[in-house]
């Protein structure tokens, strides 16, 4: 029988003025020293900084209730953990306004929201011609950050307005991702949906995602971690994704291992690329292209994009350990552009199929493919035609 700690009893105020991070961190902290349960947000608006979750403990979120991120960045604390280079995060912060670390047993769960305030750390920047954002915020914070977590569970709670990317699983295992939503204002910059990197055995259901960047990501940036960097074992369903950048992202040049993951009956929305495997040499780390990517299967799948509905590229001059085993099977693509399998000289994409696919598109070509071997299309229906 689960034990329940109302934040409201250690002071805690949703009348979305005063700052809560004192008064939800002490409940979250007499939660673990109990053993763990669950702490509770009543309807409300909870104000405050970063929180760290502890071994055993769930944060439920009544309906009705929002918590919401400072807008003050002295508000947030670096995510500093035992294996994780916190120097050297993606986009130039570690910041975060919920988060955990070496922890098991966590969740958030509940039909309440978490807005990050994301719109606030871009005051003063000015609106580009494609209606972004012109510049990226000097300082600002991830929405969730987990690192080496074991058992952990997102279900339901909705995730607003994230300055950068909204939630972020390093070296995680075991992680149940259900029913959860996903926005991002789309002005915004780099505001990823979930970023999986070298996370083992994760699952992503029935989720809604709508981001100005990628929603989902595949990782293994072995320059954060002191042990190899490897993401297996991750099955993505069920889910609509939108974007004006690419809805699926697998890997970067200078990541290593990334296997064994299934995407299936997913409906794609993209103003650009739909599913992405792109390694340009400006991703390139110190560690040089070492990425290995290995058996990603795509399957029962609906993709409406601008761009390209598939792109698998290497950019000359990479040479990477493998790209290799990629499957798409019984897929509707509509597109402007076509899809694209192209290796170099020194990196070639072997072994990709396409089962039961049809592509429209309104440009020249339907499906290009060089420095690649072994590409197989079985009941392939292209069109290519305004």
């Amino acid at each position: 029988m689960s034990v329940y700690f109302n934040v409201g009893e250690y002071g805690a105020s949703p009348d979305g003025k005063r700052m809560n991070t004192k008064a939800i961190q002490s409940a979250i902290d007499a939660c673990s020293e109990a053993g763990g349960g669950v702490v509770v947000f009543e309807s409300g608006v909870y104000l405050t900084g970063s929180l760290e979750i502890k071994s055993n403990v769930e944060l439920h979120l009544n309906p009705g209730c929002k918590i919401v991120g400072s807008t003050n960045i002295d508000d947030y604390n670096d995510l500093i953990s035992d294996g994780f280079s916190d120097g050297l995060a993606p986009e130039g912060t570690a910041k975060y306004l919920i988060g955990a670390k070496h922890a098991s047993n966590i969740a958030i769960t509940g039909a309440g929201e978490i807005n990050a305030s994301g719109l606030a750390f871009y005051k003063g920047i000015e609106i580009g011609p494609a209606g972004k954002f012109a510049e990226k915020p000097k300082y600002r914070p991830r929405l969730l950050m987990f690192h080496r977590c074991t058992n952990l569970r997102l279900t339901d709670t909705s995730l607003v307005d994230s300055p950068c990317w909204t939630c972020w699983l390093m070296q995680c295992q075991r992680v149940n991702i259900h029913r959860i939503k996903i926005i991002g204002d789309r002005r915004m910059r780099n505001n990823d949906g979930i970023d999986i990197d070298a996370c083992k055995d994760v699952t992503v259901s029935d989720c809604f995602i709508k981001t100005e960047d990628d929603c989902l990501v595949l990782r293994a940036i072995q320059a954060l971690y002191d042990t190899p960097a490897i993401c297996e074992n991750v099955n993505v369903t069920n889910c609509t994704l939108e974007s004006t950048c690419q809805c699926v992202r697998v890997s970067c040049p200078s990541d290593n291992i990334i296997r064994n993951c299934v995407f299936g009956n997913l409906t794609i929305n993209g103003k650009q690329n739909g599913i992405n495997f792109d390694f340009p040499r400006g991703y390139l780390e110190e560690n040089g292209g070492m990425a290995d990517v290995s058996n990603i299967s795509f399957s029962n799948i609906i993709i409406d994009c601008e761009w390209y509905p598939i792109r698998i590229e290497v950019e000359d001059g990479i040479k990477l350990q493998r790209v290799a085993g990629i499957s798409f099977s019984d897929m509707r693509i509509k597109s402007i552009h076509p899809c694209v399998i192209r290796g170099n000289s020194e990196t070639i994409i072997e072994d990709v199929v396409f089962n039961n696919i049809q592509i429209k598109t309104s440009g020249s070509e339907a499906i290009t493919c060089s420095n690649c071997r072994g590409i197989k299309l079985n009941n392939v229906e292209l069109s290519n035609c305004n």
